[in-house]
């Protein structure tokens, strides 16, 4: 096997990744004229836009260095799942008590176990993503650096492709935030966390982002003391603050010690690693045995010669228009090289727009998308659209709705009370503009809110729309349902009386 450090350790099940996603012994093919689209990366928006581009009959070349299938694949979305259902099922097993079920009161947890099951689902998933796959598409598929000569050529070692348009596809990595003493001690990023095959009896995790409070959490179900350590006040400091309270609420009794507005922080490697930092008016001085660092990401353009192509960069990315085209008007760019939603699905519906404009002269714009997001700690939060703040920033005026699960029968029933929908609409009118729900399987739930924003439905229609019985999805129906009685003022409800006294 290739060295890779996701592709550690060297099992069957990364051995048969790595036959999928980067061959050993595969041969580049040798290009044949000009194709309609080069696409550089082979993560989610790539292999979107080069099996769209291929099926709509395009001549396509899709260039990767690394692994295909990218961040989400390999070391993002789906090993990061895969390790949260076996804490999931371990936290469920502690918790079984509850519902009546005889369970021991210590876990043990085969560490080993659930990451060698983490890794052989990875590798069942992965023929989606591979070579041999996009090869069967029509598609040639090559390994190796692509670099711009001009703005008709791309080198991919050594070999010179040339297209009508590209698109730049080459995603994102994590990047080490300048933290005293980090460049001294080994630390693990998302890249190389899910090659862990022990479980750290002490795990230190900077940042309290998504990423952050999604593994510091799992760690701990699955047996590590973990110690969470994030600048700002409580965790996820994006979210709604009311949601994120809820959630860290959840992670604190999972066993997660944190120390949040942490200041003066700095790591040491004397008697393994050691974290200072003060938090809250102390001081504290942690060992820790892994430490996982979560905050921080650089876009992948480095080695592509962009400035030699006119193609705009910073250090956040490829600078796009709304079509997602760059300074270089034959070069595109799409997911996380070039967007502020860093997401797989955001991706995905990026690289459709690519399509639409580079191959067939569209006018289709990224800020026609209405995003949403999840994140996966027990219960999720999940997001769509505006925040409160970022609508009074935009000067819109919003009623907002909420539905707490403490009334809903189904999170009762499950044990899963501690929760909420809250709706923001755009005051005066059932127009949605945004949405927050905490729950369990938030990020199931938010799709209904997605597709009514998506499509101009308001909360009216909502209301009016039979959610089976009992379901947590019931609590979107009932903020339709309070939407529905501000209908009813006073002087209609009068009108109603005397209506009603009239024909009786």
């Amino acid at each position: 096997m290739t060295d890779f450090a996701q592709l550690l350790p060297h099992d069957e099940h990364n051995a048969q990744l790595e036959a999928n996603v980067h061959p050993p012994h595969w041969s580049n093919p040798t290009p044949s004229g000009r194709y309609n689209l080069v696409v550089i990366g082979a993560g989610t928006a790539g292999l979107v836009a080069a099996a769209g581009a291929a099926g709509l009959g395009a001549k396509v070349a899709l260039i990767e260095r690394s692994l295909m299938g990218g961040d989400c694949l390999n070391v993002g979305c789906v090993p990061s799942k895969g390790v949260i259902s076996a804490a999931r099922a371990a936290a469920a097993v502690r918790n079984a008590r509850e519902f009546g079920v005889e369970a021991p009161e210590n876990v043990n947890v085969n560490f080993a176990a659930a990451m060698q099951r983490m890794r052989r689902l990875r590798a069942r998933i992965s023929p989606n993503d591979s070579a041999q796959r996009f090869q069967d598409l029509g598609i040639d598929v090559f390994f190796g650096q692509a670099r711009f000569q001009d703005s008709n050529t791309v080198d991919v070692n050594g070999v010179s492709l040339t297209f009508k348009r590209a698109v730049i596809a080459t995603g994102a990595r994590a990047a080490a935030p300048p933290i005293p003493g980090l460049d001294a001690v080994d630390y693990l990023t998302n890249e190389t966390l899910f090659s862990l095959t022990a479980c750290p009896r002490r795990l230190g995790v900077i940042g309290a982002g998504p990423i952050g409070c999604e593994m510091a959490q799992a760690f701990a179900q699955l047996g590590s003391e973990v110690l969470l350590v994030e600048s700002e006040h409580g965790i996820l400091p994006r979210e709604d603050r009311d949601a994120a309270e809820i959630v860290q609420q959840a992670i604190t009794r999972a066993g997660v010690k944190l120390l949040c507005c942490g200041r003066n922080l700095t790591l040491n490697n004397e008697n393994g690693i050691r974290l200072t930092v003060d938090s809250h008016g102390q001081s504290y001085d942690q060992p820790v045995d892994q430490l996982l660092v979560s905050v921080g990401r650089a876009p992948n353009i480095d080695d592509l010669n962009l400035d030699a192509v006119g193609v705009e960069h910073h250090k956040k990315g490829v600078v796009v228009n709304d079509r997602l085209q760059t300074t270089n008007p034959r070069i595109y760019a799409a997911g996380d090289v070039c967007s502020p939603y860093q997401f797989t699905h955001a991706a995905d519906f990026m690289a459709r727009i690519v399509i639409q404009n580079a191959l067939f002269k569209g006018r289709a714009k990224s800020s026609s998308l209405v995003i949403p997001w999840c994140t996966y700690t027990s219960p999720e939060i999940a997001h769509v659209g505006f925040y409160e703040q970022q609508a009074a920033e935009k000067g819109i005026a919003i009623d907002t709705f909420l539905q707490e699960f403490a009334d809903v029968d189904r999170a009762i029933l499950d044990g899963q009370e501690n929760g909420f929908v809250k709706v923001h609409v755009k005051k005066g009118t059932d127009h949605i503009v945004g949405a927050t729900i905490v729950a369990h399987h938030a990020g199931d739930m938010i799709s209904e809110i997605t597709l009514a924003m998506t499509h101009g439905l308001g909360l009216k229609k909502i209301g009016g729309t039979i959610h089976p019985y009992p379901t947590q999805a019931e609590a979107i129906r009932r903020v339709g349902d309070q939407f529905n009685r501000t209908r009813l003022t006073p002087f209609v409800k009068s009108l109603f009386h005397k209506w009603l006294a009239w024909t009786r």
